[in-house]
C-alpha cells in the first residue's frame, strides 16, 4: 500500500487537531470493519464555517483526510461544505489506495452530519454516533 507524499506530510503535521470548545455544530462518524472514529467540530457563524477542528482515532489515511477536509471547509458557506465530496479530499490528497477511500467517505460524511445537527438545532453531543 502505497501512500503519496503529500498524504504523509499532512498525517505527520495535521492541521485543526482538537476539540472546539465553542462548536454549534458536532458529527460523530465511524467505520466498524476498520475501526476508524472521527469527531468533527464547527463554529458556524452566518451561514459561515468560520472554524473547524476534530478528533480521529485511526490511520494515517483518515487523520489525512480529517485534516484536509477541515481546511477546505473552513470559510465555506453550509451549502459550499455540503457539497464537498470524498474525491474532492482524496484529490487534494493526491491520491489514497483503493483499500483507504473508506477514510474520505468518512470525513465527507463527519460534515454532512454536523451540518444536520447543526440545522436541526442541535450541537450533535448527545446523538448516536453513525456508524458505517
Amino acid at each position: 500500500m502505497a501512500y503519496s507524499q503529500k498524504l504523509m506530510e499532512i498525517f505527520r503535521n495535521p492541521k485543526n487537531v482538537g476539540e472546539l470548545p465553542d462548536a454549534n455544530a458536532v458529527g460523530r462518524v465511524g467505520n466498524a470493519s476498520c475501526g476508524d472514529i472521527l469527531e468533527l467540530y464547527l463554529k458556524i457563524e452566518n451561514n459561515i464555517i468560520v472554524d473547524a477542528k476534530f478528533r480521529t482515532f485511526g490511520c494515517a489515511s483518515a487523520i489525512a483526510s480529517s485534516s484536509v477536509a477541515t481546511e477546505i471547509i473552513k470559510g465555506k458557506t453550509v451549502e459550499e461544505a455540503l457539497a464537498l465530496t470524498n474525491d474532492d479530499i482524496v484529490k487534494e490528497l493526491d491520491g489514497l489506495p483503493a483499500q483507504k477511500i473508506h477514510c474520505s467517505v468518512l470525513a465527507s460524511e463527519a460534515i454532512a452530519l454536523a451540518i444536520q445537527n447543526y440545522r436541526e438545532g442541535t450541537d450533535g453531543a448527545s446523538q448516536e454516533e453513525k456508524m458505517v
